[in-house]
């Protein structure tokens, strides 16, 4: 008898959590939170998706910039927020894999703390170097970096630790150069001193440089992704040097952990539906960026890879916590 109790109540353990839940969300606003300031690449897509979510669903989609430690204080506001949906957060490699190396005594591990719901965006990093610097590809960089003394050449990225200095350490790595790194507190005075020539070189988006490489006040060499980019399809990837080498920026949609699948479901399914949009194609393919819209395992199964790929740069690169 008590065996047969154990398997009812196994069984009602594992039923499927009703849809009525998911069927009617939303039915108040959700709010979106950005942990970076208003105006930058993530801001953008947040505010496109956010606002064709609001039409689709007949409640504001409010978008709540929570900037700060790079990223960690959005991330941990929507790790501590009711699991029920109705705070979701925007998320990308700083505070989901990267971070997470580089804190190694916070109380929170966005990889288990949240709930993935799919990636919306993947954009590569392009190689820019200064026009006077004369390398017009990765071969003629690696020559004239190595024909020199090392820490010779300068390389500008937003920080430390982020994606772009991590992409130039993995860079280094492969290649067997070395060069001076110049930390700046953001990408807007990075690339001042780049276009003025007082850092040769650093790994930028391609929101950010587009308008540079169009005006030609920077050089692309090489593109960070496996496969070239349809905006700038006359610059190699990194890979074709360099077979296996791949850094990319992404965004995507994540929850609280334990917000009920059903729910997690409809939001993927309808974030879906707002990335297959031609406008919404259209206006990220302008910005060199992919649409994705995976699903949450796919996102999960990425995330954990690229923190395990992150960890061995950082550790590499003597970035870990002691």
């Amino acid at each position: 008898m008590k065996k047969l109790s154990l398997l009812v109540l196994l069984f009602g353990l594992a039923l499927p959590v009703p849809q009525t839940a998911a069927q009617t969300y939303p039915t108040m606003p959700v709010r979106l939170i950005i942990p970076y300031p208003p105006g930058g690449p993530m801001d953008d897509v947040g505010r496109v998706v956010g606002q064709r979510l609001s039409e689709m669903w007949g409640q504001p989609v409010v978008v709540d910039n929570r900037s700060g430690a790079d990223g960690s204080i959005g991330t941990e506001f929507v790790i501590q927020a009711r699991p029920d949906g109705y705070t979701l957060l925007l998320g990308n490699s700083g505070p989901i894999s990267i971070n997470p190396n580089l804190h190694k005594g916070s109380k929170h591990n966005p990889l288990k703390d949240l709930e993935p719901i799919t990636m919306l965006i993947t954009m590569p990093q392009v190689l820019l170097v200064n026009p006077n610097l004369p390398v017009h590809s990765i071969k003629e960089l690696v020559e004239f970096a190595g024909s020199r003394p090392p820490g010779t050449l300068n390389y500008a990225s937003s920080g430390v630790g982020n994606i772009q200095h991590l992409a130039m350490e993995e860079l280094q790595a492969v290649a067997g150069i070395r060069m001076n790194h110049i930390p700046y507190r953001g990408t807007a005075p990075a690339y001042i001193d780049l276009l003025a020539g007082r850092v040769e070189l650093m790994f930028g988006n391609t929101v950010g440089s587009l308008n540079f490489i169009t005006a030609g006040s920077v050089r692309p060499i090489a593109i960070s992704s496996m496969r070239r980019l349809p905006l700038l399809p006359n610059v190699p990837t990194i890979a074709e040097s360099y077979p296996g080498f791949e850094v990319t920026s992404w965004v995507g949609l994540f929850a609280p952990k334990d917000v009920p699948q059903p729910i997690i479901h409809k939001i993927q399914t309808d974030a879906a539906k707002v990335m297959a949009m031609p406008d919404v194609q259209a206006r990220f393919a302008a910005q060199g960026a992919e649409v994705v819209a995976s699903t949450p395992e796919q996102l999960r199964d990425f995330t954990l890879k690229e923190e395990a790929i992150y960890a061995r740069i950082i550790q590499s690169t003597g970035l870990a916590p002691k």
